[in-house]
């Protein structure tokens, strides 16, 4: 979620990954995908550039969490008790 600023100074969170437009007509108007609009006091380059850095930090953190050791993992001893993970493959049509 990314916070905006609406044209009366209150302050909302909005889910980038809804959003199907940004216009300016001169005031910034986001467009969801399902036909809501809000009007909001930032540019639309600095809306788009709030998205990209909650999209930037989205990828940050699932890298750090591949590198980093899960919460409660086993060790290697304890290999034979651990789940099995299976690969899933799709059926070809």
């Amino acid at each position: 979620m990314i916070l905006v600023t609406r044209i009366n100074g209150s302050v909302f969170a909005l889910n980038p990954d809804l959003v199907e437009r940004v216009d300016c007509t001169p005031d910034t108007v986001v467009t969801l995908v399902d036909g809501t609009k809000y009007i909001i006091s930032e540019s639309v380059p600095e809306f788009i550039d709030s998205v990209r850095h909650y999209r930037a930090s989205l990828i940050a953190q699932a890298s750090r969490m591949e590198t980093e050791p899960a919460a409660g993992a086993e060790s290697a001893d304890d290999a034979t008790t651990a789940a099995k993970v299976l690969q899933l493959h799709r059926k070809e049509r």
